[in-house]
């Protein structure tokens, strides 16, 4: 068996980044990428704790007032909404 074949999934990736973080998406962005592809998977119990993490992360207090709050909190609502429809699908339009 070769190196690359005994590698866990995803070390190639590590082994790369070990110099200074990137910039880029923010850790905010990550989770709700992963949030959305636990629904799409259709995990709805790691869906929902990736929600509860997006939730302290924008609910906590910060020293500075954030100028997306608002978008954080729509979106927040809206990965809870898409939750709840996956849950209730018989559910139709209404919450």
């Amino acid at each position: 068996m070769s190196d690359e074949e005994q590698r866990p999934e995803g070390a190639e990736d590590s082994a790369r980044s070990v110099g200074p973080p990137r910039q880029g998406r923010r850790l905010s962005d990550k989770i709700l990428v992963a949030f959305h592809q636990a629904c799409d998977q259709g995990d709805f119990e790691v869906a929902e704790q990736l929600l509860r993490v997006l939730e302290m992360m924008f609910t906590r207090r910060t020293v500075s007032p954030d100028a997306n709050r608002r978008r954080n909190i729509e979106t927040l609502v809206a990965a809870h909404e898409r939750l709840w429809h996956l849950r209730h699908p018989d559910a139709g339009g209404d919450i």
